[in-house]
């Protein structure tokens, strides 16, 4: 039986320019432990599992013809260890090692100014085996290594023939494993109109190097306009049995589309069962922050990287969805449903889109001069735990975003996914160590490093013989104009330069097509669970708090954020199972509603005496007028002007979490 801290698997690298000093590499459950000796001196480092995207058993690559071994190396000369994949025709049929390159995002605090910050940076540990005169041999003890950490990742246990004593193994033991957890494929979709029209290209150059990492296959769908998402998935028949997982690379628009394409379904209570990750590409991105937010990733830093990380972990959390009914339709929303400001700023600054983000400050103040207010009539159902009083209802104490981010980055997350963080890793840690070897001595490396902590000396640690780097390493830099070797960043793979589209082994990079077979707008029904509301035309519950009156706004949210710098419910969280209304009534003065505005990037906000945060299990809302110039919104997206009533539908979805 596994315990968590048992060690799994153990072997000793070395440095060959440090006779006495040795690397002793453990792992565990926990994780890969790095302990070095040196001088009767111990120091020791933990990668935790959660922050291991991926394995990968690398060869080196032949060296061209007319390139000497013998030659000497040039003075100050750094040169690097050149690898290709382990089925490559241009391996070098001359060296029996095998590299194994593990790939690992840390979580760093900043240095400088950005001390109190916090960033995902990317850590690649390379083990070179050589023990054995085979390559047969030498692969072997790398895949169990490789094996053992994919079934580990993916939270599985290790199956017994892989941590036995490698002198008990046969060649063909691996034939007798059973899949180590690689069940997952992955449906994208990406709109190639979002994000300034740049989403296809960002995800070609971000997010599919993590994708090769990680050893995901996926199928991309370009989408070519309104509701293609939407009808994709509602038609696709085989999209349970195929895909484990749906990724948007947009917006939050194409989310709505995808969550009421699966409501569509008559298989919709399987389907919801998907996991649904998102990566920021649009002008919208409010899930993306909210589900980074409610685990504290620093995901300001580099949004596109911490989505990433959390669709390939793949950890599927419990996601609230809303049902929301309007007089004629019936829907499901992730995000939120506006009345007023918010959603009029919204809707009537879409004419702006041409300039980017500026529309909203622009609308903003065009609003505020020209100041609507809505009479009608707001009813809801407090949720359990709360009770009102005065205005409005006693709230929870909130903080500020960066205060709640640090909260949540030591544990203190309300429980909706706590994460181990590494130990003591705050540098790179991609030059490989070695494996100790009977046969004539491998190229001499070189530490050039004055550092005292164990990582730091990993980062220089380097190879002097000639060629270029075809494989991934970690850092800052990047491959110069001639490909030689240069460090990369923490998102870019060296061989998403050589092609455009460059996908995991048999995936598809295409965008996908279905049979013209769609079904008629008759035909198509929405699905999901059955209203605890009594109908739009029937008096709401006696126990329901009504009010009566005008409003500047009434805007329902069920994600901490809106937008990525819109915090306008500090204490919503995903799979809280409450909906917070977020009211002004008519009164508040310009001066007022600016600094409202203002204060929604911070979440100051909710401590304005304007300001009612309400959470409730339902509500309805009924404008007095059907005539009014103001706007309806659910995730966005504008709906008829009228009546309307939403409740929560606790845990539905499944979204994508480290």
């Amino acid at each position: 039986m596994q315990t968590r801290g048992t060690v799994l698997l153990e072997e000793t690298f070395y440095i060959f320019n440090k006779k006495k000093t040795v690397y002793r590499v453990k792992l565990t459950e926990k994780g890969l432990s790095l302990q070095k000796e040196s001088n009767g001196n111990s120091k020791s480092e933990t990668i935790q599992l959660d922050d291991i995207v991926g394995c990968r058993c690398m060869r080196r690559k032949r060296r061209k013809s007319e390139s000497c071994v013998c030659r000497p190396m040039t003075p100050g000369r750094k040169s690097g260890l050149s690898v290709v994949e382990e089925n490559s025709t241009e391996q070098d049929e001359n060296d029996s090692s095998v590299y194994l390159y593990i790939y690992s995002y840390l979580l760093k605090k900043g240095r400088g100014v950005k001390s109190s910050t916090l960033k995902r940076d990317k850590m690649t540990i390379t083990l070179r085996f050589r023990s054995f005169d085979h390559l047969e041999d030498n692969m072997r003890e790398a895949q169990r290594w490789r094996v053992a950490i994919k079934y580990l990742v993916r939270n599985k246990p290790v199956p017994p023939a892989v941590l036995m004593p490698r002198d008990h193994l046969d060649q063909d033991y691996m034939a007798e494993i059973p899949n180590s957890g690689e069940d997952r494929r992955l449906l994208v979709f990406v709109n190639p109109k979002s994000g300034s029209g740049k989403a296809k290209e960002m995800f070609e150059r971000r997010v599919v190097p993590l994708l090769i990492d990680a050893e995901l296959p996926y199928d991309l769908h370009l989408t070519s306009g309104p509701n293609d998402a939407r009808r994709f998935v509602r038609q696709r028949h085989d999209l349970t049995s195929t895909y484990s997982d749906i990724v948007i690379v947009s917006g939050d628009g194409l989310m709505f589309e995808v969550i009421n394409g699966l409501l569509e379904r008559p298989d919709w209570g399987e389907a919801c069962q998907l996991g649904l990750g998102i990566i920021p590409g649009g002008s919208g991105n409010g899930l993306a922050k909210s589900v980074s937010f409610a685990q504290g990733e620093p995901y300001s830093q580099n949004p596109v990287l911490v989505s990433a990380l959390n669709v390939v972990k793949g950890h599927k959390a419990p996601m609230d969805l809303i049902r929301v009914e309007t007089k004629s339709l019936i829907l499901y929303s992730f995000l939120s449903i506006g009345w007023g400001l918010i959603s009029d700023i919204d809707i009537e600054s879409e004419r702006l889109r041409s300039i980017g983000g500026q529309r909203f400050t622009i609308w903003s103040l065009a609003r505020l001069v020209g100041l609507r207010t809505y009479r009608g009539r707001l009813s809801y159902s407090i949720a359990p735990g709360y009770r009102s009083a005065g205005n409005g209802p006693l709230l929870r104490r909130s903080t500020s975003e960066t205060e709640a981010i640090n909260n949540l980055s030591n544990g203190q997350n309300n429980g909706f996914n706590g994460n181990l963080r590494s130990q003591s890793c705050h540098e790179d840690l991609s030059a490989p160590l070695s494996l100790p070897s009977d046969r004539s001595p491998a190229p001499r490396m070189r530490l050039n490093s004055t550092a005292s902590s164990i990582s730091e000396e990993f980062s220089v640690l380097e190879y002097e013989i000639d060629g270029e780097v075809l494989g991934e390493t970690a850092g800052p830099e990047n491959i110069n104009p001639n490909g030689s070797r240069l460090r990369l960043d923490s998102f870019y793979s060296a061989k998403s330069r050589s092609s455009a589209f460059y996908s995991v082994a048999a995936s598809s990079y295409h965008s996908l097509t279905l049979p013209d077979d769609d079904q008629s707008p008759d035909a198509i029904c929405m699905y999901g669970p059955a209203s605890r509301l009594p109908a739009l035309t029937q008096p709401v519950p006696s126990s329901w708090t009504v009010i009566d009156g005008d409003f500047v706004m009434v805007h329902a949210n069920y994600q901490s954020h809106i937008g990525s710098d819109c915090y306008i419910a500090p204490d919503a969280r995903p799979d809280d199972g409450v909906i917070w209304l977020a009211v002004i009534r008519a009164g508040a003065t310009r001066s007022q509603l600016l600094q409202f505005l203002l204060g929604v990037s911070s979440g100051s906000h909710i401590h304005m005496p304007i300001v009612q945060m309400i959470p409730v299990t339902a509500f309805r809302l009924e404008p007095e007028s059907v005539k009014s110039t103001g706007h309806i919104t659910v995730d966005g997206e504008l709906v008829d002007y009228g009546p309307i009533q939403a409740e929560v539908m606790p845990g539905m979805a499944r979204v994508l979490t480290r």
